[in-house]
């Protein structure tokens, strides 16, 4: 018997066994989990939109106050020379 057959055979005497009993409100249960799961998973998702949305307009604001894009004035004049 070859490698390949032994497998096989030792595949159908375990398909050909005695099964487990399944519990008849499996599928019930394993309906609510996925709900749960899948109500979990939206609620984990619109609170990161909603901190990236609050992220968002803080940068915006600091921006608009701070102005970062404009030079900071200078504090010291240069020297006049020629008088």
């Amino acid at each position: 018997m070859s490698l390949p057959d032994r497998k096989e055979d030792e595949v159908r005497r375990m398909l050909d066994g005695p099964h487990p009993v399944v519990p008849p409100d499996l599928a019930a249960r394993a309906a609510e989990r996925g709900q749960l799961l899948l109500a979990r998973r939206r609620a984990v998702r619109a609170v990161g939109w909603a901190l990236l949305l609050a992220a968002a307009v803080a940068f915006a604001l600091w921006a608009a106050v701070v102005q970062p894009w404009v030079a900071p004035p200078v504090d010291t004049t240069p020297p006049l020379e020629g008088w």
